[in-house]
């Protein structure tokens, strides 16, 4: 799972590949429309869009050894990986809030002692 959530974070760190992801969370697109609202290059849209299926973020209604046209390709989120990102940040609030609230508890009791 390590892995996988290390492929997730270095996809998503990039600026453009979040607005891809905000882009197909409302719909699945092609390419070039992508490229368009985005304001990118085709080549570098390209270039983003093969970052996020190599982390397994999205994929195509086309099989990438077809040869298919890629500006055909329809591209969607995959479930997944979003589920295990979910997990860990939920995992990470959990235990962040239980030293919060220990924190808290300490504090109070430290109040009440003056």
């Amino acid at each position: 799972m390590t892995a996988n959530l290390d492929r997730t974070f270095a996809a998503l760190a990039d600026p453009t590949r979040r607005g891809v992801v905000d882009l197909l969370r409302k719909e699945p697109r092609r390419a070039s429309d992508l490229a368009d609202v985005l304001g990118a290059s085709r080549p570098a849209m390209s270039r983003h869009l093969r970052v996020l299926r190599a982390s397994g973020l999205v994929e195509t209604t086309t099989d990438d050894a077809d040869d298919a046209d890629a500006r055909e390709r329809i591209y969607r989120l995959r479930p997944a990986p979003f589920a295990q990102l979910r997990t860990w940040l939920g995992e990470v609030e959990r235990f962040w809030t239980v030293q919060l609230d220990a924190f808290k508890a300490h504090a109070e009791a430290k109040a009440k002692k003056r």
